[in-house]
């Protein structure tokens, strides 16, 4: 028995609502120093490129990476946690939605020291240029994710 128009209507509207409502699911959880301006600008392009992000004021943020084993030399301003990964310092928002989409097996991504044109370092509507995000596993291994 074919689907009354109003169920088909019905199931569209529904399936268009669940497909935003999972692309939206993960939340982004930024562990911040209070007074860092560039840190608040990440969190607004990540909010911008529809994640839900929560930000936590912190004023151990080097134990704190050491607790999420953020190697030294990778190691930026703020750091974030979402779906288990640790996303270190300005990564653009489209490599946190690719990670999150292909799922590799790596800690996180990293954009080490504060990249002068990054998303919070640079006016909201440029594109990144002129760095790497580099992937990090729990082995020590590095590799470009991206670079811009």
């Amino acid at each position: 028995m074919p689907f009354s128009r109003p169920l088909q209507v019905f199931s569209l509207i529904f399936f268009i609502f669940m497909a935003q409502t999972w692309a939206n699911a993960s939340e982004i959880k930024v562990y911040k120093s209070a007074t860092c301006d560039c840190c608040s600008a990440w969190i607004e392009h990540l909010k911008d490129a529809g994640f839900e992000v929560s930000a936590e004021n912190r004023t151990d943020m080097s134990a704190l990476k050491t607790q999420y084993a953020v190697p030294q030399k990778l190691r930026s301003c703020h750091t974030a946690i979402v779906d288990g990964y640790v996303i270190e310092g300005h990564v653009p928002a489209a490599d946190v939605q690719r990670l999150l989409k292909n799922k590799p097996d790596i800690m996180g991504l990293t954009a080490p020291g504060m990249p002068m044109h990054s998303p919070g370092m640079q006016a909201k509507d440029q594109a990144p240029k002129d760095y790497d995000v580099i992937a990090f596993d729990q082995d020590g291994n590095q590799s470009v994710f991206s670079h811009y």
